[in-house]
């Protein structure tokens, strides 16, 4: 594996790392030349396990033969650049405090009959925007058991570098892919019940008897700011709410989410 020493931002390869911005890393245009940034050993070595290919490394010196050295072994023949603290700093917009960045390929999508074939519990994400919150739901989503992920167009990218990092690299272990709209009548399509979480008149609690035979059940989370769009909660089979006490009227997505992935795997 070749070390490269860089002394300029321009140097051939590490753009990847600092001039290109995210919409340009994913590469809409030719989605087969993608690329992500997978950052601190953790994170990168959750990747490799589940068999995303690394294309670059970028690290400070110090951590070649520190928090690098195991990644840097399995990763084969690709190159590792490295520099003064600073100049990386500059490239990046912050200091490699985690010790190491993973340019690695972005995988082509799969089809949602794919990734749904064997789940019973799914979770739709509906326009959510904050990198934040998609990475704290998929954490959540990994962490109890959630068996799919679903995006809407207008959410963010999971493999959003922030997004990546919040998830603790969870985007690589819970299958997920996007999903056209209206998401319903697509989600019939594909075997499941639909439950909108709104805080409607005619919501019910997420614990109703109703919800608990459910075989196949597709959970629908919008924005925390808007919610779900009307037209997506009445075109639900169910729409559901989390109780609530002193008058809280809801909780942030991600810590939604949270309760309700705890919900249904108690449920599933």
């Amino acid at each position: 594996m070749p070390i490269i020493e860089i002394t300029s931002l321009e140097h051939p390869g590490v753009e990847v790392y600092g001039t290109l911005t995210e919409a340009q890393l994913r590469n809409r245009l030719e989605p087969d030349k993608g690329i992500f940034i997978a950052e601190s050993p953790k994170v990168i070595h959750v990747a490799l396990d589940a068999g995303y290919e690394p294309l670059s490394l970028l690290c400070e010196r110090r951590h070649i033969t520190g928090d690098a050295a195991s990644i840097i072994e399995r990763c084969g023949d690709i190159p590792v650049y490295t520099g003064e603290r600073d100049l990386l700093a500059a490239l990046t917009g912050y200091t490699l405090t985690r010790g190491v960045l993973c340019a690695m390929r972005r995988p082509l999508p799969h089809p949602a009959s794919d990734v749904c074939r064997d789940a019973s519990r799914v979770v739709i994400i509906d326009g959510v925007t904050d990198t934040t919150n998609i990475g704290a739901i998929f954490r959540s989503a990994a962490a109890l058991g959630i068996d799919a992920v679903l995006l809407t167009p207008t959410a963010c990218d999971p493999l959003n570098r922030r997004a990546v990092r919040v998830s603790m690299g969870s985007v690589f272990l819970v299958p997920w892919t996007w999903i056209e709209e209206p998401v319903t009548p697509r989600m019939h399509e594909l075997g499941f019940t639909t439950a909108a979480m709104a805080l409607s008149d005619d919501s019910i609690a997420l614990d109703d008897p109703l919800l608990k035979n459910e075989p196949r059940l597709a959970i629908i989370m919008g924005t925390e700011g808007d919610g779900l769009a009307h037209e997506v909660i009445t075109a639900a089979d169910h729409v559901v709410r989390i109780p609530m006490k002193h008058n809280v009227d809801s909780l942030n997505v991600a810590a939604a989410a949270a309760v309700a992935f705890w919900e249904l795997r108690s449920r599933s």
